[in-house]
């Protein structure tokens, strides 16, 4: 049997969330995953998070509890810190990377590359950088990335910035580098409503992994 899933094989459930805690949501994945079976169908959690700062793996000695009054949560994900807020597309990716026959590198050139084909649709140009997960748009981060894999199997995502207050960014060096600009959406000029950019990259994200039938609920798993 091949590696790869024929097309055929591959199914999914998309789950549209709502605003829902960080922690919460990062304790469900984990179940989720650690609980899996081999036959258990992989899934796509889309959602929004409070205000929160979160720490990777890279950063967890020097993470405060708070800053600048916003709650800092260490994280198991990989990279550095990162904000997320009202506005941001947040899409984790529960993932049977092995049946997929794909490992977490090429994960995260799909995930960029879903976002970099959303922004071209819309007569942006974006573009990845060596060494730095995420989507660019000039010298400005608009998409960041952050994988944990256990067994073969992923979990955490992406977060596109739709149409947010990015002002805490300003209080962080995004992903660790010092200096870096974020942009969103709506200062692109990209229509920004929440569904509608929802709608679109969870089609491009089924097109990139080769999921040909999916199953959307808007019913919380959490």
């Amino acid at each position: 049997m091949a590696a790869v899933l024929q097309a055929a094989e591959r199914e999914i459930v998309a789950r549209w969330l709502g605003c829902v805690d960080y922690e919460t949501t990062w304790r469900a994945m984990r179940d989720f995953t650690a609980a899996r079976a081999p036959a258990t169908p992989d899934e796509i959690w889309l959602l929004e998070h409070p205000p929160v700062y979160t720490m990777g793996l890279k950063g967890h000695a020097r993470a405060p509890a708070t800053h600048h009054g916003i709650p800092v949560v260490r994280s198991d994900r990989g990279g550095d810190m990162t904000y997320h807020g009202p506005g941001q597309l947040v899409v984790y990716l529960l993932l049977d990377l092995a049946r997929l026959g794909l490992g977490a590198k090429g994960l995260v050139n799909l995930l960029e590359q879903a976002v970099i084909d959303l922004l071209a649709d819309n007569g942006v140009a974006a573009q990845r950088r060596n060494g730095a997960p995420g989507v660019y748009v000039s010298d400005r981060k608009i998409a960041a990335l952050g994988l944990r894999v256990r067994g073969g199997r992923s979990y955490h995502g992406l977060a596109l910035n739709v149409d947010m207050d990015l002002a805490p960014f300003a209080h962080i060096d995004p992903c660790g580098m010092p200096g870096l600009g974020v942009t969103q959406l709506a200062e692109l000029g990209i229509a920004s409503d929440m569904e509608s950019v929802r709608r679109r990259l969870l089609d491009r994200l089924l097109n990139r992994l080769g999921y040909n039938r999916h199953s959307l609920l808007s019913v919380p798993k959490l």
